[in-house]
């Protein structure tokens, strides 16, 4: 095998493509498990909503 052949075999092109479908399988998760929902309850739904200054000034200055 000449030296030609060799670095034919394994260029920069080949290089980046393998590692990009490395970099393919490494993201995708190995298990996927099913999102399970969840009731936040009656606290954590309340309003936490207040019209302050600041709130106030943010309406005023971008006119809302």
């Amino acid at each position: 095998m000449s030296q030609e052949t060799r670095k034919a075999a394994f260029d920069r092109r080949s290089f980046f493509k393998a590692l990009g479908a490395g970099a393919a399988v490494a993201a995708s998760p190995a298990v996927v498990t099913p999102a399970a929902a969840v009731d936040p309850g009656k606290e954590e739904t309340k309003g936490r909503y207040r019209e302050s200054d600041h709130v106030k000034n943010f309406y005023r200055v971008n006119r809302y």
